[in-house]
């Protein structure tokens, strides 16, 4: 019988697709277009321990390959989260995975450890929020800030911890194993790299905030190369994300050392994208006569 299963940090998955935060919200919309039940994880959007108004509009525009964003992490708040988000995601057959964003290491401490009682199966930490105590600069951006919060958010979180890498760096390499020397359980990256839309008849910005995060198809490349010096640096399973948009996509990401891929921006696109990229991976699978989905992972050196 074929195995698609894989395990990060001690929780099992039932197969290597999840959501990448931001683009699936809890599931709520999704639900219509297929069974969530299928999925190997839901990964929320990001969760801040305040309601976040987010970013004025125009926050979205298309691109060359994909989608530059710059939503700023809107969301109602943990306790809106855990009323109304938790218990319907509970309803189904996966695992739940929660994105936690701050602007202080008490913020995404105060998030951390309201959901230490909630039943979530691992916590994603987005590194890329600006460190308002720390000139704005990303957590992510900065070894000394990745280590610092990575460390404290493991002596509050209960459950195990994601750190979520920003391709904004010089070295993608030296910041995964910044994280896993700080105690994570797993990274997962990329994030979206900052990008910018000028509007030629206007002379103006496309996005109000000028720069929004690029991601889609267009970021494939650099994203399969981030996994790959991060999977040769860390001994910490790895979630790989970065357009990827069908089971071809993401079977290059597991072949360059990824334990689990996420589906973003393709969301938008094709809302049943999770599943068709199951199905298609276990069309692989058949195809080669692959008999366990770990044979392939980190399977080119």
């Amino acid at each position: 019988m074929m195995n698609t299963s894989v395990n990060i940090a001690g929780i099992e998955f039932k197969n290597p697709v999840m959501s990448a935060s931001g683009t699936f919200g809890s599931g709520v919309e999704y639900e219509e277009f297929f069974d969530l039940d299928l999925l190997g994880a839901v990964v929320t959007k990001g969760v801040s321990n305040i309601p976040w108004e987010g970013n004025p509009t125009p926050r979205i525009a298309e691109t060359y390959g994909g989608m530059l964003n710059a939503i700023g992490l809107q969301n109602p708040g943990i306790d809106v989260f855990i009323k109304r988000d938790i218990p319907f995601l509970k309803r189904f057959n996966t695992n739940i995975i929660v994105n936690v964003c701050g602007k202080s290491v008490d913020d995404y401490i105060d998030v951390v450890e309201r959901l230490s009682d909630e039943d979530v199966s691992m916590l994603e930490i987005n590194v890329s929020c600006p460190n308002v105590k720390e000139g704005a600069i990303a957590f992510g951006q900065d070894p000394k800030a990745l280590y610092n919060i990575t460390s404290e958010i493991k002596k509050h979180a209960k459950q195990p911890v994601i750190m979520k890498l920003s391709p904004n760096v010089t070295d993608i390499a030296l910041m995964a194993k910044t994280a896993e020397d700080a105690g994570a359980d797993a990274v997962s990256l990329i994030n979206t790299i900052t990008g910018m839309k000028i509007d030629i008849e206007r002379r103006s910005f496309v996005l109000a905030n000028k720069t929004g995060g690029l991601s889609g198809p267009a970021i494939k490349p650099v994203a399969v190369r981030m996994v790959y010096q991060c999977a040769k640096a860390v001994k910490i399973p790895i979630i790989g994300m970065g357009g990827i948009s069908n089971a071809e996509d993401a079977i290059e990401f597991l072949m360059a050392g990824a334990t689990a891929v996420a589906v973003g921006a393709m969301n938008f696109v094709n809302p049943t994208a999770m599943p068709e990229t199951i199905c298609g991976i276990e069309e692989f699978m058949e195809k080669h006569g692959i008999d366990d989905i770990n044979e392939i992972i980190g399977c080119v050196d």
